[in-house]
């Protein structure tokens, strides 16, 4: 152990140069969502008003919901929210987690092993995707001419419960190192994601399969995740919609941070001051915040 309280750690995901930091989502239920992650990973609401309520873990923000009653519901086949990646800071805390959802009977859409990590997916009562996860150590992972395998094939619960006494394991809340590990988002175009993320942003391009594309910063598997599965040809993406607002970009230093801001000028992305840093949007109007260290 490198800490008496290992789960108080962010992982490798968390310290790379580039990597998530929160999600915005519009919400036509500010309460019932709201409740919905507080319950789901046990996070603490930091913030709350009639329009707005930000959840974290140990004072860090991971999520904002905005209250906008009358949007439409998300769609599908329109550029946005694929789902939101939760990384536990450690396969125990994955499998304390996973009683968790057990005992309070919570559906789940899947589960899959994919070689480097272990995933549970989930959907918020407003149809956001969601995926808790964990990692498996780095040097477990296999690179092949600079790309990742990830698998997907059938995860073994049993065996991630074999880091806990199931009898005795609980989850009071979420650890303190719990972050976004990733987001996987809807495009419509895969080639025009990779030109955003990979020309643009600057992250690196791990893996390409299937209509899906995976782009990371300082040799993690992905931070951004793309598919055409169901928006294929999408165009712009609904500002009236409840779903994705917006996702934030965080930097390690000032020279990633700086960097970033001028590839993106140098793509002619927009470019807007927000607090901590600036915002940009990708090719489906997706905001992206680009935070300071």
């Amino acid at each position: 152990m490198d800490a008496p309280n290992p789960s108080a750690l962010p992982t490798f995901a968390s310290r790379t140069p580039l990597h998530i930091g929160a999600i915005g989502l519009i919400a036509r239920d500010l309460d019932l969502l709201t409740d919905y992650y507080s319950d789901l990973l046990g996070l603490t609401v930091l913030a709350k008003t009639g329009r707005l309520a930000r959840l974290g873990t140990a004072g860090t923000a991971l999520i904002d919901i905005e209250h906008r009653p009358d949007a439409l519901p998300d769609d599908p086949a329109q550029a946005g929210l694929y789902h939101t990646a939760f990384l536990m800071p450690t396969r125990h805390d994955h499998a304390r987690w996973i009683m968790h959802i057990a005992r309070n009977k919570v559906p789940i859409s899947g589960a899959s092993d994919h070689g480097v990590s272990e995933a549970f997916y989930l959907d918020d009562p407003e149809g956001n995707g969601i995926e808790v996860y964990n990692d498996r150590p780095r040097e477990r992972w296999n690179w092949d001419n600079g790309l990742v395998t990830m698998q997907t094939q059938q995860l073994d619960i049993e065996a991630i419960l074999r880091e806990i006494d199931p009898a005795t394991a609980t989850y009071p809340s979420a650890p303190d190192g719990l972050r976004i590990g990733h987001v996987h988002l809807r495009v419509g175009n895969i080639e025009k994601a990779e030109a955003f993320y990979n020309g643009a942003v600057g992250l690196e391009l791990t893996r390409r399969r299937g209509g899906a594309t995976f782009m990371s910063s300082g040799g993690y598997h992905h931070h951004v995740g793309a598919n055409v599965w169901h928006s294929e040809g999408a165009g712009p993406r609904d500002a009236n919609r409840a779903g994705l607002a917006w996702f934030s970009v965080e930097t390690a230093d000032s020279a990633a941070y700086d960097a970033t801001v001028t590839r993106l000028k140098a793509a002619n992305a927009p470019v807007s001051a927000v607090q901590g840093g600036i915002e940009s949007a990708d090719p489906w109007s997706t905001r992206i915040r680009f935070l300071k260290p």
